[in-house]
């Protein structure tokens, strides 16, 4: 199934950053994945959700499939084939992909770093 937790390298999570602060955590579970606001910024009326489909809520997102949000981060076509082909990561397990390209200096307001 594209999309869905991986038994071989289970659990696997990040930190979703927005402009620099933390928004929240995405987890892979053993049912799919979740995404939970940090209280932080959930409490902080200032600042948007990370997305449109996400609404700030204290209750966790829960999902088969990764967001929509994290994968529309994903580079596509011919970059996506050299990226998995230079990093060793399968084109389907859009979370290992996530997790290995969108920290660190990305283009948008959104980032995800890995969690150890």
């Amino acid at each position: 199934m594209i999309n869905a937790p991986r038994s071989d390298t289970f659990p696997r999570s990040g930190q979703v950053m927005r402009r620099d602060r933390l928004a929240g955590v995405l987890e892979e579970t053993a049912a799919g994945f979740r995404f939970t606001y940090d209280p932080a910024y959930l409490s902080d009326q200032g600042v948007p959700p990370i997305s449109l489909t996400l609404p700030k809520r204290s209750a966790p997102y829960e999902s088969a499939t990764v967001f929509p949000c994290f994968i529309a981060l994903l580079a596509e076509g011919a970059l996506a084939e050299v990226q998995c082909r230079a990093l060793r990561l399968d084109e389907d397990d859009y979370l290992g992909r996530v997790l290995a390209t969108c920290g660190g200096d990305v283009i948008g307001s959104l980032r995800v770093e890995p969690q150890s």
